[in-house]
């Protein structure tokens, strides 16, 4: 190394130690905050309405003929539904965010590359990624649960938790998708297939629209691998009552170990592909 080169590389470095690991993903969050501010009009389906218009759908209009009792927990159908439907937004919309929004930073507007390429590393942008989906993630539940409330869908405070439950499980199956998407080149039909064959069956079949009890036994434990079925779990009883504190442990160390995993399989693919 030259004596003119040393300089140079003594002031990259000392510009990588400027952007520390929260103030170098938080930069990213606030690029994304500008964007969001100017377009958050083309977000309001995944922003709390696709969960209130399921809420209206099965919970007022097709809740309103099933009675209360053993399958409900003897409460009406759409505090039964609420929660869970409250958990399922927050997922699908964490999902939709770390599938084709990922891939484009990597493929199509590159947005990734050119931030790596700044002393901004890749385990920022990934955690500027979960920081942005948590954030998006308060802000759809916080709109769903207050217009829910208009509909009588509380029982009592406990939503607040059940909120906190919802961000969780989003964040829970944002991060093996994260990592999913961060191995994917040519999408083709790999998120297709994950969309179809992955988060609309958790949705239907993990206990948001009626117990897993009442699928066949052969079947149920496809129900209990799901992190939508420890959260729903998870809602239902910080909202409803009746989770004792065992069963509550083990579903959160659940999300908190999916979270975990993929976490760190997206922080190695991302280092993988962006760092050349």
């Amino acid at each position: 190394m030259t004596t003119t080169e040393r300089p140079l590389v003594s002031t990259v470095r000392s510009e990588v130690r400027v952007v520390g690991a929260w103030r170098g993903a938080w930069l990213r969050v606030e690029g994304q905050w500008a964007w969001y501010r100017r377009y958050w009009t083309s977000n309001l389906y995944s922003s709390g309405l696709q969960p209130l218009l399921y809420l209206l759908a099965m919970g007022v209009g097709f809740g309103s003929q099933v009675e209360p009792g053993a399958l409900t927990g003897g409460v009406s159908y759409v505090q039964y539904v609420a929660p869970a439907l409250l958990v399922a937004g927050a997922m699908q919309l964490a999902v939709g965010e770390s599938s084709y929004p990922v891939l484009s930073g990597f493929k199509w507007q590159k947005d990734y590359l050119s931030i790596t390429a700044t002393p901004i590393t890749p385990g920022q942008v990934l955690g500027a990624h979960f920081l942005w989906i948590g954030l998006r993630s308060v802000l759809a539940v916080v709109v769903y649960a207050v217009v829910a409330a208009f509909f009588g869908a509380w029982t009592g405070p406990g939503v607040v938790v059940a909120a906190i439950v919802g961000v969780a499980t989003g964040l829970a199956c944002a991060a093996p998708v994260t990592a999913f998407a961060a191995t994917t080149y040519d999408e083709g039909t790999r998120f297709a297939a994950l969309f179809r064959f992955v988060v609309i069956p958790m949705v239907l079949f993990a206990g948001t629209f009626f117990p897993v009890s009442e699928i066949p036994l052969a079947l149920r434990w496809l129900a209990w691998i799901s992190p939508l079925w420890h959260g729903n779990e998870l809602a239902r009883g910080v909202t409803l009552g009746g989770l004792d504190l065992l069963p509550a442990l083990g579903h959160a160390a659940v999300l908190v170990a999916l979270f975990a995993v993929g976490g760190l399989l997206a922080r190695h693919f991302f280092y993988r592909r962006l760092v050349v």
